[in-house]
């Protein structure tokens, strides 16, 4: 199915997502791209991963976003998800418990590294950006890899079982910098460690649990805003959805379900 989808913003995109904010946004109120932009030579995707931690409060669903440091080269100033390139190291990080098989069965899908790398990237970028620990209590495991040895340090380790599988995004071969990024969901409440706040960092700033009123006054990417919708349409007891796969073609954007 080709949809007029855009995982990316332009001025022009944005100016269309908040006219079409106005009459509750659907996929088609968002510009295609114009395939006249494409380059020779475009940039090969690099694998990411990022997790949408999700909390369900009195006053609603409150999900956790920061924004995007002014001095980024990607997505400046916008709001998104933890998340952020996986390291080969990711797939070897030890865990107390892996991906529901079917959830990792999905996942494997067009993967070509070890699966298990996409939710344990997210795991890290997530305590790298907030400070926030995905995971259980555990004594400190040995042979970690050095960019983990602060998160284990923390008397952690990652715990998986918790996190679902929402889909899979490539930016398309218009621009400059290009991720096949892996979205993952995950209740709060059950996925960390503890209650701490969340701490801004390099990558991210005004990192708060917004409400989803909130959210629709954010600065966000397309994809961003489409992964909140799936992630409402999941928590609306829609559990047969399953994860969507988005990526550009010379007729424009297609949406596809994986599985």
């Amino acid at each position: 199915m080709t949809s007029p989808f855009d995982p990316d913003n332009d001025p022009a995109q944005v100016a269309a997502a908040k006219v079409a904010a106005a009459k509750a946004l659907s996929e088609d109120d968002l510009l295609r791209e114009d395939p006249a932009n494409l380059i020779a030579n475009p940039a090969t995707p690099r694998d990411a991963a990022t997790l949408v931690l999700y909390k369900l409060m009195p006053d609603g669903l409150r999900i956790l976003m920061g924004c995007r440091s002014a001095g980024h080269d990607f997505m400046p100033d916008k709001y998104v998800f933890p998340g952020g390139r996986v390291d080969d190291d990711d797939a070897v990080v030890p865990a107390l418990s892996e991906l529901d098989a079917e959830e990792d069965r999905t996942l494997e899908i067009g993967a070509t590294r070890p699966t298990r790398a996409f939710p344990l990237t997210a795991v890290r970028e997530m305590f790298e950006e907030t400070g926030l620990i995905v995971g259980k209590p555990s004594e400190r495991l040995l042979d970690v890899p050095p960019a983990w040895a602060e998160y284990f340090d923390q008397g952690a380790a990652p715990s998986l079982s918790g996190l679902q599988f929402v889909g899979r995004a490539i930016t398309p071969p218009m621009r400059h910098k290009r991720f096949d990024a892996r979205f993952f969901m995950a209740n709060a409440e059950q996925a960390l460690i503890d209650d701490r706040d969340p701490a801004d960092s390099r990558e991210l700033a005004d990192l708060r649990w917004f409400t989803l009123a909130e959210v629709a006054g954010l600065d966000l990417p397309n994809v961003t805003r489409f992964v909140i919708s799936e992630v409402e349409a999941r928590l609306a007891g829609q559990t047969l959805i399953k994860p969507f796969h988005l990526y550009w073609t010379q007729a424009g954007h297609v949406r596809e379900r994986i599985g």
